[in-house]
C-alpha cells in the first residue's frame, strides 16, 4: 500500500514537472531563438552511426530579413489555412485518416504549427504518444506565440536537406547567397522539397521538383492578398 501511494505521488510530481517545464520552454522560445532541435541531434548520431562525418548547417535568419516570398511559399505549399486556423486543419486530418483506412496513399495532415511543435520539441515517429505530445505543444505555441513567431521558428528549424536546417543554411549551401537574396522561384523550389527534404533537393531539382515548383508559384499568386502584417504582433 505504501509503495502504491508513493508511486501515485511520484506520478503526480512527474506530470506537474512536465507541465511546468513545457510551458516554461515554450514561453522562453517565444523570444529566445532555439539553438538546436531533437531532430538535429538525432541526425548527428545517425550520421556518426553510418560512418559519416557529422554535418550540421544552421544559420538563424529573422523573419524580417527573409524575402516575403519565403513564408508565402511554405504557406502556399504546406498550409494555406495557416492564417485562419488555431493549429489544426481538421478537414485535412479527416482526409488523411480516411486514406489510411482505405489503404490509399496517406497524405500529410499536419499544419505548419504542428510541424513546428514536432520539429522543436519532439522526435520523428508515428506513435500515438508522439502525436499526442505534438497536439499538446501545438496548442501551447498557438496560445503563447504570435503567428509570425511560429513561421519564423518553422523556417529556421525545419530540415531542408542532409544536415541542413532552415532558410539561411539552405540559401548558402544550395544557392550560394544570403536568405534575403533568394528569388521568388528559389523560395518556391525550397518549399517544394519540404515533403521529403532527404529525397528531394533544391540543389539538383528533378523534373517532378520543377513541376511542384510551378504549382507552388501558382498557389502563391492565388494567395496574393496573404500578408504577414495581417497577424497580431502579440497576444
Amino acid at each position: 500500500m505504501f509503495f502504491l501511494k508513493l508511486l501515485r505521488r511520484l506520478l503526480k510530481w512527474a506530470i506537474a514537472l512536465f507541465l511546468l517545464s513545457s510551458v516554461g520552454i515554450v514561453l522562453l522560445y517565444r523570444t529566445v531563438n532555439p539553438p538546436l532541435t531533437p531532430l538535429m541531434l538525432i541526425r548527428l548520431f545517425q550520421q556518426a552511426g553510418d560512418g559519416m562525418r557529422p554535418r550540421l548547417r544552421h544559420d538563424w535568419v529573422p523573419l524580417s530579413e527573409m524575402p516575403d516570398a519565403m513564408p508565402l511559399a511554405v504557406v502556399a505549399s504546406e498550409d494555406q489555412l495557416f492564417a485562419r486556423h488555431s493549429g489544426f486543419d481538421f478537414k485535412q486530418i479527416a482526409q488523411a485518416l480516411e486514406e489510411r483506412e482505405t489503404g490509399r496513399r496517406v497524405r500529410g495532415g499536419s499544419t505548419i504549427s504542428q510541424q513546428t511543435a514536432k520539429n522543436l520539441f519532439l522526435w520523428p515517429s508515428r506513435s500515438w504518444l508522439r502525436k499526442g505530445l505534438e497536439a499538446y505543444f501545438t496548442v501551447l505555441i498557438e496560445q503563447m506565440w504570435p503567428k509570425e513567431r511560429i513561421l519564423e521558428v518553422y523556417l529556421n528549424s525545419i530540415e531542408m536537406g542532409p544536415g541542413i536546417y532552415g532558410v539561411g543554411a539552405v540559401a548558402r549551401e544550395h544557392f550560394g547567397r544570403e536568405a534575403s537574396e533568394l528569388s521568388r522561384a528559389d523560395c518556391a523550389l525550397i518549399a517544394a522539397t519540404l515533403p521529403n527534404p532527404l529525397r528531394y533537393s533544391s540543389a539538383s531539382p528533378s523534373p517532378y521538383m520543377r513541376q511542384r515548383q510551378r504549382w507552388i508559384l501558382r498557389q502563391m499568386n492565388n494567395l496574393v492578398t496573404w500578408r504577414l502584417d495581417q497577424f497580431p504582433t502579440s497576444r
